[in-house]
Formats: C-alpha cells, sequence, structure tokens
C-alpha cells in the first residue's frame, strides 16, 4: 500500500512538471499570437493590401527612431509625422547610414503607442519584416506601408485615440550568410576584398 501511494504521488508530480514545462514552452508563442490578434503590447496588424474603406476622418501618425546600444548606424525617420484619413494608406520612409568602414546588417523591432492602437495599425510592407544590410558607407531610405483601420472610430479605447507613434530600434545582427562572403576582411592592416 504505503508502494502505491508513493508512485501515485510520485506520478502526479512528474505529471505537474510535464505539464508546467509544457504550458512555459507554450507561453512565447502564445504570448505571440495574442498581442498579434489584438493589438496588445503595441504590436500591429499585418495586411497584402489596403483597407477598404476610407472615413474622413483624420489620425496624426509620429514616427520615431533609435538604435540599441552598440548599433553604429545613423538611423531616423525623414518625417516625423503624418495626418492622413483613417483607412488611407500611408506611405513613410526612414533612413538608415552606416558611417563605419564595415558591413553591418541590422533588424528594426516596433511598437505603436498608445497600445489600445496597436490592433487598427496595420502593415502592408515594411522594412522590418526582413534584416537589412548596408555597406561601408551606404545610405538607404527604408518605406513602410500602412494604414488604420476604420474600425479604431468604433473601439470603446480606439475611438479616443488622435494620435498613434510608430516607434522602431534598430539592433546590429550578425551578417546573412548571403552577404558575410561579401564583407571585406582586415589582414595585417589591409583589407582584403
Amino acid at each position: 500500500m504505503a508502494f502505491d501511494a508513493k508512485t501515485k504521488t510520485l506520478g502526479q508530480l512528474v505529471g505537474v512538471v510535464v505539464l508546467m514545462g509544457g504550458l512555459a514552452w507554450a507561453s512565447v508563442p502564445f504570448y505571440d499570437w495574442f498581442c498579434r490578434v489584438t493589438g496588445f503590447g503595441g504590436v500591429t496588424g499585418v495586411a497584402t493590401a489596403g483597407s477598404d474603406e476610407v472615413l474622413e476622418q483624420t489620425i496624426t501618425v509620429r514616427f520615431d527612431a533609435s538604435k540599441d546600444r552598440g548599433m553604429p548606424w545613423e538611423f531616423k525617420p525623414v518625417e516625423r509625422e503624418m495626418e492622413l484619413r483613417i483607412g488611407e494608406t500611408g506611405l513613410a520612409f526612414y533612413e538608415a547610414y552606416n558611417p563605419t568602414d564595415r558591413v553591418v546588417a541590422g533588424r528594426a523591432n516596433y511598437n505603436v503607442v498608445p497600445y489600445e492602437a496597436g490592433g487598427f495599425f496595420t502593415k502592408i510592407d515594411c522594412f522590418c519584416f526582413t534584416e537589412q544590410v548596408l555597406q561601408p558607407g551606404e545610405r538607404v531610405q527604408m518605406p513602410v506601408t500602412f494604414y488604420v483601420d476604420p474600425a479604431i472610430v468604433d473601439d470603446r479605447e480606439g475611438q479616443y485615440v488622435h494620435t498613434i507613434t510608430l516607434s522602431y530600434t534598430f539592433h546590429e545582427i550578425d551578417l546573412p550568410e548571403n552577404h558575410a562572403g561579401l564583407a571585406p576582411v582586415k589582414t595585417g592592416g589591409k583589407t582584403l576584398n
């Protein structure tokens, strides 16, 4: 009898550990899915085309740029803000410049403030969807195409949003394999291509 109680307790303990491990493993993809569906935490939506409906009401979209510590690029929005009609497709540009003497790859993280607007801010195309690689001295303008979903005007919290800030933070990443071979190599003070 004592052996069966110990075995049962051990089985329950193993079951709890496995369940908690499974929940911990699933929490990251579930949280990502939850944020994308609800816009929680300023996560934006993604679409393949613009909105079918454009309202007369306007909204102001502000653009913000920052860099992770150690990211050598210069990075800024070309235009600080724009006013557009809700549902209208907007096109904004960010500028990046690599002032170094080496190839640098970067990826942008983004969010939208206020957070309740995240579920209504929809990107059609964005430089943030892929990594960016800049050659030494290269300057580029990177587009983001977006719209604010007209459903925002009927949302309990969203209807009070009149200004949305789209923020990007660039951080350096390892060079993608297809670019790593193109990076100049320094040996003995000389640069080899």
